[in-house]
């Protein structure tokens, strides 16, 4: 190889994972072949397939840093990374919600970092067969790697990368998501469910609670309690429910008295 060459030649950037639960492993799964992938988890010890145990310090001094660590962990992790982040590096989150997320990480990070809020809006049930043709949402905070990124995921893994703001994104998931685990977790409680005499709808109702079931209780705490636009949504949900109880209730008794 020429010297002319070499100098051309692009380096991979180096990726510090820092989280390396359920969500964690699934980025590693599909990066950690690509990239040198640097991982941080205090509360794992075993070894994980393309990733390089890192301290907490050299996983935050990567070219890309991902958080994948719970949103109330958040502010800490992003006080603790501070020190250690390089001038020019972008720091992801992969949080269920965008709003606080995005304000913590403008808050603590220096301004010499660029910054991207993501959700997958996937997670490892979910992803079994592949990411091909899963959602993903890229929130702008700091820097200009947004579209970048976003096409970079579209050709690399055929994601549907949908650019959206932090507002946007909680808007939209305080129905999408804030329904979908609020449901689940009172289907879950309602067990034992029939599972032989069902109809199809009733089995992909139950397709869906298990794709969610077995979420970290953070993720539901994240969901339910720390996106701003879940509150008005579940009382409307659970309004027009009981509404819809008493309705029923009443034609029953006005039925009956016929």
């Amino acid at each position: 190889m020429s010297q002319r060459s070499r100098k051309t030649r692009k380096v991979a950037p180096r990726i510090g994972l820092i989280g390396l639960g359920a969500f964690g492993r699934l980025i590693a799964a599909h990066l950690g072949g690509r990239f040198a992938l640097l991982g941080y988890d205090p509360q794992v010890q075993a070894p994980i397939k393309g990733v390089i145990a890192a301290t907490l310090a050299e996983a935050a001094a990567c070219d890309v840093v991902i958080l994948a660590a719970p949103v109330p962990a958040l502010r800490e992790i992003c006080r603790e990374i501070r020190p250690c982040l390089r001038a020019g590096a972008l720091v992801l989150d992969v949080g269920s919600v965008k709003v606080l997320p995005a304000q913590i990480m403008r808050e603590e990070l220096p301004d010499h970092v660029d910054i991207v809020g993501t959700h997958p809006m996937f997670g490892p049930q979910s992803a079994r067969g592949g990411v091909k043709g899963l959602k993903i949402v890229l929130c702008p905070i700091r820097g200009h790697w947004t579209r970048p990124l976003a096409g970079w995921l579209r050709q690399t893994f055929q994601l549907d990368a949908i650019i959206a703001t932090p507002e946007q994104h909680d808007r939209e998931a305080a129905m999408v998501q804030g329904l979908t685990h609020l449901i689940a977790k009172v289907l879950v409680e309602m067990e034992p469910l029939p599972r032989s005499m069902t109809t199809v709808s009733f089995d992909l109702l139950m397709r869906a609670v298990d794709m969610v079931r077995h979420d970290a209780p953070e993720v539901f705490y994240a969901i339910e309690r720390m996106n701003p636009f879940v509150p008005d949504v579940r009382r409307k949900f659970f309004g027009l429910a009981a509404d819809l109880a008493e309705h029923l209730e009443h034609n029953g008794e006005s039925q009956s008295s016929r």
